[in-house]
């Protein structure tokens, strides 16, 4: 840990306008994402088969994989610093510095999301009981979660 660590968490912490979204707040966010892209996929796979005139048996895995990273990176890297489902929670994903997520830390912690699913969402709750309330994917990614004060 170098000494400008602790100076740039600070000024986080220190934040006048924010604090640490906690784990209830974070769920409702990612319940709201989830009904989207659910909401999303099934509007597309109607308009495909009304094209098609034929069923869509359903979206190959990789379709799904990369609309799911597109949503959670794109929105995470982007101006709104959140995903649609945050906004509506108001909370925003920043850097440890309180800076907009470039489009690879936000990667970084999509593939952290998938870790923290794959060890049955202890991943997840790590947010509940971590002193900046961070998953394991935030702690990966050196990733905060804020909420306005």
């Amino acid at each position: 840990m170098t000494s400008q660590e602790p100076a740039r968490d600070a000024a986080v912490v220190d934040d006048p306008l924010h604090t640490y979204a906690g784990f209830w707040r974070r769920l409702l966010a990612f319940a709201l994402d989830t009904l989207v892209l659910v909401v999303s996929a099934g509007i597309l796979i109607g308009l495909v088969g009304a094209l098609t005139g034929e069923p869509v048996q359903g979206p190959h895995r990789w379709v799904a994989f990369l609309a799911q990273w597109a949503y959670y990176a794109g929105f995470e890297s982007s101006s709104w610093r959140a995903t649609p489902g945050k906004r509506l929670c108001s909370l925003i994903v920043v850097d440890l510095d309180g800076r907009q997520l470039t489009l690879q830390r936000a990667t970084l912690r999509f593939a952290g999301e998938l870790l923290s699913g794959l060890l049955l969402g202890v991943g997840y709750l790590m947010a509940a009981f971590t002193s900046r309330k961070q998953a394991l994917h935030d702690l990966i990614a050196g990733t905060l979660v804020l909420r306005p004060r």
